[in-house]
């Protein structure tokens, strides 16, 4: 089976691009194309904030396609995180608070890391491998 997670992308709260993991095979996306994709989800994101009827609306949370499900959590200090998958894949929101969490547990106490510039800690990465593939094998299971 084809892996569920096509790729993860965090962004900082002005819309830059600070971490992407490609997990597809098909696809793949250079620097380029990876950095416009996450500046059009930041200005997506905030028009539809903007221009939801809805009140105290956070943006698009789930947008579905044919080919693929995008789905997106962001912080209270704005930062987002949002995840390219196989359509209909349960728990993704899970998946990212777990996200989220190994971010604010292994990249924003790292006394080394800047706020807002890419993300560059091997305990993050090494941390997040094994959330995406417990949640590989949940899914499975």
């Amino acid at each position: 089976m084809a892996a569920a997670i096509y790729s993860l992308f965090i962004i900082n709260k002005s819309g830059g691009l600070i971490f992407y993991k490609d997990y597809g095979s098909a696809g793949r996306m250079d620097t380029n194309d990876s950095l416009r994709l996450a500046s059009l989800w930041h200005s997506m994101h905030a028009i539809s904030q903007q221009l939801s009827p809805v009140l105290g609306c956070q943006g698009i949370e789930l947008l579905e396609a044919d080919t693929f499900d995008l789905h997106c959590f962001q912080s209270l200090t704005g930062t987002k995180f949002f995840v390219v998958c196989e359509p209909g894949t349960q728990h993704m929101d899970a998946l990212l608070k777990i996200i989220y969490e190994l971010y604010t547990d292994y990249v924003l106490k790292n006394p080394f890391y800047e706020m807002e510039m890419p993300i560059r800690c091997e305990l993050f990465d090494i941390n997040l491998i094994q959330a995406i593939q417990k949640n590989r094998v949940a899914l499975l299971g």
